[in-house]
C-alpha cells in the first residue's frame, strides 16, 4: 500500500467542499487542530494517521496499525480470497479496515507475520533495497551437507530469471534442520535454494523480521500489537 501524504489545503478543501482560497481564511481563526495542536499553515503535509478537527467536528482519525500474528500451517497470507481461508479470519473483523501483508508466507509455511495499515512503514521495512534480514528454520528431508553451507553465503544462480541470489547464512543446527538468515525474498527461495541439492523443504518456520522477533508467547493462529521499539 502506497504511503499517502497531501498538503492541508488540499485535504480540508476536499473534506468540507469548499474552495482552496477559502482554506487560508479558516485557518486564521485557529479553529483547526492537527494532533491537537492549531493548524495555520495551508502547506503543512498530513499524512492518513494526522488526527485533523475543525473545533468539535473530526475530519479525520485513522489509528496507525502494526500487528505481529504467528501464522500456522494451512492459512493464506492475504487479506481476501474467494476460496481459501486467509489469515485476516484470525483477527477480528473491527481490524480488518485498510490491513495489508507485510512480508508474505506461504500458505503451509508458519511463524512471524507482520500487518499494518501504514504503507510508508512496510515500504521501508521489505524493500529490496533495504537488505532487512529475514530469518527461518528449516527442516528438510536429508541431511544437509557443509556444500550448501558454502552455496548459500555465496549465492545461488536461478536460471529462470537468470539471477544470483544474494549471500545468504546457513547455519546447521541438526543434520535436517538448519537456522537460514536472507536478505531479500524471492519467490519460494528457500525451498529452490536447497531444491538445487535436491533436498526437499519439508517445514519453513520464520523467527524474525529484521530485529522484530517472533513473540514466544504466542501460540498459531494468535497475534498482538506491537511495541513501540518494535515499531
Amino acid at each position: 500500500m502506497p504511503a499517502y501524504k497531501t498538503r492541508l489545503d488540499r485535504f480540508l478543501a476536499t473534506a468540507l467542499q469548499i474552495n482552496r482560497r477559502a482554506v487560508k481564511p479558516l485557518l486564521a481563526t485557529g479553529k483547526v487542530h492537527l494532533d491537537g495542536q492549531p493548524a495555520r499553515d495551508c502547506d503543512t503535509i498530513i499524512t492518513r494517521f494526522t488526527r485533523v478537527t475543525l473545533e468539535d467536528r473530526v475530519l479525520q482519525d485513522h489509528a496507525a496499525r502494526y500487528l505481529m500474528l504467528h501464522k500456522p500451517a494451512g492459512i493464506l497470507s492475504a487479506t481476501k480470497d474467494a476460496e481459501q481461508t486467509t489469515v485476516m479470519s484470525l483477527l477480528p473483523s473491527a481490524l480488518h479496515s485498510r490491513l495489508h501483508i507485510v512480508g508474505r508466507l506461504d500458505k503451509n509455511s508458519t511463524g512471524l507475520l507482520l500487518l499494518s495499515n501504514d504503507g510508508e512503514w512496510s515500504n521501508a521495512l521489505m524493500s529490496p533495497g533495504q537488505h532487512v534480514e529475514k530469518t527461518y528454520l528449516v527442516r528438510v528431508k536429508h541431511e544437509i551437507g557443509t556444500e550448501c553451507v558454502e552455496a548459500f553465503s555465496k549465492g545461488i544462480h536461478f536460471p529462470f530469471e537468470d539471477v544470483v541470489t544474494l549471500p545468504a547464512h546457513l547455519e546447521i543446527l541438526e543434520p535436517t534442520l538448519a537456522r537460514v538468515t536472507l536478505t531479500e525474498g524471492r519467490y519460494h527461495q528457500i525451498k529452490r535454494m536447497f531444491g538445487r541439492f535436491r533436498n526437499p523443504v519439508l517445514e519453513l518456520h520464520r523467527t524474525s523480521i529484521g530485529k522484530i522477533q517472533l513473540d514466544p508467547t504466542l501460540k498459531p493462529g494468535q497475534y498482538r500489537a506491537l511495541s513501540a521499539d518494535e515499531i
